[in-house]
């Protein structure tokens, strides 16, 4: 019985490692996205995010993660602010979108949570030129879901 225990115990735990997506290769960095670029995009987040009644937090941020062009909608959830910044920073330093690491995390990577700059919930997507990240934009005061959808719907029109 305490055997039978064991090899269903080391399987359970052997499970989620086997079913973690495999990772994509690094994408290089290239020069930051430039103001006006990044109050376009989130002009256009804007324009989204109104068109379906939401009110939402925008952030754009070069590949070090550091604030290049931010805006709240009026009436946006406060708590949105800092939200949005750290979704668009992990997006952009860890070359992947957030809802990717929330995916990992709901799989049994909670490594990713180890560290205080890393914040796994839908919203931050790498802006990419020429297969180079150049940023990233950070999106809050929806769902997740609806925070990934503005976010990814918002760098794909650019």
């Amino acid at each position: 019985m305490l055997r039978k225990t064991l090899i269903a115990c080391a399987l359970m735990t052997a499970i989620p490692a086997v079913a973690q997506p495999q990772a994509k290769p690094a994408i290089g960095y290239g020069s930051p996205i430039g103001v006006g670029e990044a109050l376009a995009l989130i002009e256009r987040g804007m324009e989204k995010s109104a068109a379906q009644g939401l009110k939402m937090v925008f952030a754009v941020v070069e590949p070090s993660g550091e604030l290049v062009a931010f805006a709240r909608m009026d009436d946006a959830p406060y708590a949105s602010i800092r939200l949005a910044q750290q979704k668009a920073s992990t997006s952009a330093r860890l070359r992947l979108t957030t809802a990717e690491l929330e995916e990992r995390v709901q799989g049994g990577r909670m490594a990713l949570l180890s560290s205080d700059e890393v914040i796994a919930i839908g919203g931050g997507v790498p802006i990419v030129v020429d297969g180079r990240i150049v940023g990233a934009l950070g999106v809050s005061g929806g769902t997740a879901a609806q925070d990934a959808a503005i976010a990814e719907e918002t760098v794909a029109s650019r």
